[in-house]
């Protein structure tokens, strides 16, 4: 059986030529999880006065796909890839999506040969602590900002909002928030405002979709 460490670099096309290899999507799916986990911690550290929305916004940057790819061609992963001839052919080498997986299957690799505290220095290196705590305000977008673009990536219809119930006196309201997209209830969230509401909906939404 191959080993974590160099299952991570075998693409699905690769299978499809080499009976008997395994793909490194299962090692990406776990490496997914590990990487918003540490990334999640180490904000929640650093930035200790930052309410969850913004920290939410954080993440999103430094964990979507062309972040992830560039970090894989920054440590030429994309040199260890093994590809079908027409995945190479077409430049599957260069894929941003392919890149960003390979990147969450190499941590998921690392987690299983070396644990998680391998992990937390092995991502602490790529993302060292200024990167997270000096972001642009152009980097670091509102949630209903980076939900309506996520939406709108994976083809999905507009995210809307809805107000579910209203509490309090006057002077001290409590909204809560549901956003929809379709049909489909992603999440809700509360606040002293509806703006609040939904951007803490949309927050928690993020992780959803």
């Amino acid at each position: 059986m191959m080993p974590p460490s160099k299952q991570a670099f075998v693409h699905r096309s690769y299978v499809n030529e080499h009976p008997g290899a395994a793909s490194n999507e299962r090692l990406e799916f776990l490496g997914d999880s590990i990487l918003s986990l540490i990334i999640s911690s180490r904000l929640y550290q650093l930035l200790p006065d930052l309410p969850e929305g913004q920290l939410t916004a954080r993440r999103s940057f430094l964990v979507q796909t062309s972040t992830l790819a560039t970090k894989a061609k920054e440590l030429k992963l994309d040199q260890k890839l093994l590809l079908s001839t027409g995945e190479e052919q077409s430049g599957g080498r260069t894929n941003t999506s392919l890149l960003a997986n390979t990147f969450e299957a190499v941590l998921g690799a690392l987690y299983l040969e070396k644990g998680l505290s391998t992990c937390e220095k092995y991502l602490t290196e790529i993302f060292p602590d200024p990167e997270l705590l000096n972001m642009s305000p152009s980097q670091v977008k509102d949630p209903k900002s980076l939900l309506q673009e996520k939406a709108q990536a994976k083809g999905f219809a507009t995210p809307r909002y809805k107000t579910i119930t209203t509490s309090g006196p006057d002077h001290a309201r409590e909204f809560t928030v549901a956003v929809f997209i379709g049909s489909r209830k992603l999440a809700s969230g509360q606040g002293n405002s509806k703006q609040r509401a939904e951007s803490a909906a949309a927050a928690s939404a993020l992780n959803v979709i």
